[in-house]
This record gives structure tokens, sequence and C-alpha cells, in this order.
């Protein structure tokens, strides 16, 4: 069994992030790390494995994106993961979640042809983003069931049963694999790469890819045939100092209910 798990580079939050002339997300230009909503993808996969010992399971982990991007497989390595596939071409750039999920679907074919590939899981989001649709499309370009959003993940043999929290209830969904399964960050703590994990990593296989690998056109994908694109960003204004209100004559507190009123805060 062949577990894929997707996981994504993106800006680090505490960079100093930034558009492109063309007004998309500068990848290259910023510090990146593995999105750590997808930590909690590459968990539960590795947990998967884990539960079925004695099973020749294999976690793979895929990512799409500039070469920069291929820490994240590392990351995922590092954790655990026993393969890495990392799909970069200039052409990808710009893609939107249609273009995205493609390029997605087309890597897990042929990982499924060449060793199969009888689960995909996917975070529930990626924290640059935040759309959380890409699994749902990437289930529809595979034929496979989708079993989205999942805090609680079961399995016995090739039946897998999630749990789903939403707002006063929680859903119980059941499937037959294949399929592809995103979990939430309530899903399990995401562990922490080991000294021995991250020296494992460097011996363990990463293979680099392309469009042409994956039978894909480049006008297939990028920015020029993307569904969705930024028209136009604003800076974000520099700090100001904060306002200070004072209580010396009593009124400190109209003073106040006054300021929260004008930022619509009240």
């Amino acid at each position: 069994m062949n577990i894929v798990v997707c996981v994504k580079y993106v800006p680090d939050a505490t960079a100093d992030r930034r558009f492109e002339d063309d007004f998309t997300v500068d990848r290259v230009g910023v510090d990146g790390l593995l999105s750590e909503l997808d930590e909690y993808a590459v968990e539960q996969a590795l947990q998967f494995r884990e539960k079925r010992e004695g099973e020749d399971i294999t976690v793979t982990a895929l990512t799409v994106g500039p070469e920069k991007a291929v820490d994240a497989v590392r990351k995922a390595l590092q954790m655990g993961a026993d393969a890495g596939v990392h799909v970069v071409d200039d052409a990808i750039a710009g893609s939107d979640y249609l273009g995205t999920s493609l390029v997605l679907a087309k890597a897990v074919e042929k990982i499924r042809a060449e060793s199969g590939a009888d689960l995909v899981v996917c975070g529930m989001a990626s924290t640059d983003a935040a759309g959380s649709v890409v699994p749902a499309m990437l289930a529809e370009r595979l034929g496979m069931p989708q079993v989205t959003l999942a805090s609680v993940v079961e399995s016995q043999g090739d039946q897998v049963r999630i749990k789903r929290d939403n707002e006063g209830s929680t859903e119980v969904i059941g499937a037959r694999l294949p399929i592809v399964l995103s979990v939430t960050d309530q899903s399990g703590e995401a562990r922490y790469p080991s000294f021995k994990g991250i020296m494992a990593a460097k011996k363990k296989p990463l293979a680099t890819w392309s469009l042409t690998d994956l039978g894909l056109d480049a006008e297939q994908v990028g920015l020029s045939v993307a569904y969705t694109q930024v028209e136009q960003t604003t800076a974000r204004p520099p700090r100001t100092a904060g306002e200070i209100v004072t209580d010396e004559d009593g009124s400190g507190a109209g003073a106040l209910v006054e300021f929260l009123a004008s930022k619509k805060f009240i």
C-alpha cells in the first residue's frame, strides 16, 4: 500500500510576505516552510502506517511548487515519510485551485501507476490561501470518494471511518479505500522530527518531476488560464502609535466608549 500525503510550501507567517508584479504571492523571495495544517496530514499518514504493523506500507510526501518547496517534502521525510516527490515547473506559477488540483492529480496517478496509492491525505487547508477546496477537487479528478475535515480517523482493513465536528454536532462518515482524506488540526498533535529522523531523511528517495513527466502542457496551468486572479493589492499601512485614554476627571469611561464606537468595535 502507498499513502500519498499532499504537502504545501507556504510563506512564513512571521516573514515580510508580499506579492509579485503580477499579483501572485512571492514564494521565492521570502522564507517559507511546510504548511502547519499539512503537518497533521503527515501525522495521520504515519499513524495509519504504524497501526498496521507488518504490512508493506509506504508514505510518500508530494508537493507542487518552486525549487524551495522541496523543503516541505524534506520536513515530511524528517517526520517519518518514506519517499518524496517534488513537482516543479516555471509554467505552474500562478495556478489557482483548479490548476493545482490538476497537477496533484496527475502526480498521484503517476505514483499509483508505479507503486499504487490507496489513500491520499491532505490538510484541511493551506495556511496561505485557506481555500479548503483542493482535497475535493483532487478526489473528483481521481474518481475517488472524499472523506474530508476529519477530527478523528479510525480504520480497519479497507474501511475508514471519520468524525467531523460541526457547530453543535458531530458527523460519523465511513468509506472504503481508496479514498481522499483531509484532516483538521484536531486530529492529533503532529510529531517533531527527531535527530535520527533528520539524518535518515537525507538518504530517502526524493524525485523531481516536471509537467512533461506528468503528461501536461504548460497551457493547461499557470496564471494565464486561472479562473481566479488578484487584480489589485493595497499595502498594509504602517503601524501608528496607540491612543492613551486618561481618567483624571472621571471622563475616561466615556472617552473609551467613544473610541471603541469610532472603530466600530461596539
